[in-house]
């Protein structure tokens, strides 16, 4: 069971922090044979990315929206992010050459999307939560007296 940290934390994360968001939209749901294999692509990037200690991933978190499945990923570097998704020998090259092909037999069939943002300050709240996204990525902390409002913690944020 997932450990519940009573009371208010927040995060801290004195470096760079890249919060990168990657989707599917599943466009006919009927053919699992041309989206299950962009799905099932994903999990094998990040158990490569996770035995990886220096490759810039923080942290994920899974998510499923109206439009389909998201992933939040919180990296260190946006130079990392990018040379993970370049690099001939990752996981990434296979699924990215293997979405293109499939993309070209059945146009429109499964869509994906990502959107990078580099932050330059944020701010967070847990109360009485297991850690989770951003807290869970970079550390936990517990809200000090300076830090008892969202504006004031992400006044003091790195």
């Amino acid at each position: 069971m997932t450990r519940m940290n009573a009371g208010r934390f927040t995060h801290r994360h004195p470096g760079e922090l890249v919060v990168f968001l990657i989707g599917m939209r599943i466009n006919r749901p009927w053919r699992p044979d041309l989206w299950l294999p962009v799905f099932f692509a994903m999990p094998r990037m990040l158990a490569e990315l996770l035995r990886e200690p220096g490759s810039g991933l923080l942290g994920f978190r899974f998510t499923v929206g109206a439009s389909g499945p998201v992933i939040v990923q919180y990296w260190n570097s946006a130079d990392k992010l990018y040379a993970y998704a370049s690099a001939p020998a990752s996981e990434h090259k296979p699924a990215w050459t293997d979405f293109n092909r499939r993309a070209r037999k059945s146009p429109g069939a499964v869509g994906i999307w990502h959107e990078t943002f580099q932050v330059s300050r944020a701010e967070s709240m847990y109360v009485s939560m297991p850690a989770q996204g951003l807290g869970q990525a970079t550390e936990l902390v517990p809200v000090g007296p300076r830090g008892d409002r969202a504006k004031d913690r992400l006044a003091g944020a790195q």
